[in-house]
């Protein structure tokens, strides 16, 4: 079962404010596919450090305990964390299937979380950005698609690397992640911009460490 160091608040204190605007986000994000199925999602940030990853993991929660099945796969090529977030391992994972024989079914492990697997990242290749960018990765993707309601990848920041842009192509929305305080104004709208010329479809951002009125959550 996750602690509260794994980040996973929704799952440690499902009744926390915190918990419930992760429930907001998942309730906006399926608002913002009414005219076009939004079943694919990735989640990036500007820069490291912003809790892109923290992000994910309890947007991920609140998809599931809503009763969705969900595919969780991290496509953090370079410093993957999720298998750490949900403590499983990360022995085999996206890499082996984007080099090898795709099985008829794709290796996901179970998490603490009922209806929510994981596909860890596997080993970290050498080219990221080409695995990401193959038309293996566009079977893969088809596949992980047939096995659940929604499919939630976890990619690198933006700025630091291409990885992002690459898959935000190939998927039916991208989330951007920023945090107060930290983020750097261009740093944002830069990664926007970045978006925006591989036609990605950014369906909205998530600001973190953003400070709340807890008179508001009295109810």
């Amino acid at each position: 079962m996750p602690s509260e160091e794994s980040g996973l608040i929704t799952v440690v204190n499902p009744k926390s404010p915190v918990s419930e605007a992760y429930r907001t986000l998942r309730t906006n994000i399926q608002f913002s596919g009414l005219d076009k199925s939004l079943r694919t999602l990735l989640v990036t940030s500007s820069s490291p450090a912003e809790g892109k990853s923290t992000t994910l993991g309890n947007l991920a929660v609140t998809f599931a305990q809503a009763g969705n099945q969900v595919i969780l796969v991290d496509c953090d090529l370079r410093r993957p964390s999720l298998h750490t977030v949900f403590g499983v391992d990360n022995g085999v994972g996206l890499t082996n299937l984007a080099i090898g024989d795709l099985p008829d079914k794709i290796p996901l492990q179970d998490t603490s979380v009922p209806n929510l697997r994981l596909l860890p990242s596997g080993p970290l290749p050498p080219n990221p950005s080409e695995l990401l960018g193959s038309k293996r990765m566009d079977k893969i993707l088809e596949m992980l698609k047939s096995g659940a309601d929604f499919v939630l990848f976890d990619c690198p920041p933006i700025l630091a690397v291409t990885d992002a842009a690459v898959l935000a192509r190939k998927v039916d929305g991208v989330l951007l992640v920023v945090s107060a305080g930290k983020t750097k104004r261009e740093h944002a709208s830069k990664a926007k911009l970045l978006l925006d010329k591989v036609n990605a479809n950014v369906v909205g951002v998530v600001l973190n460490n953003a400070k709340f009125d807890n008179a508001l959550y009295k109810y």
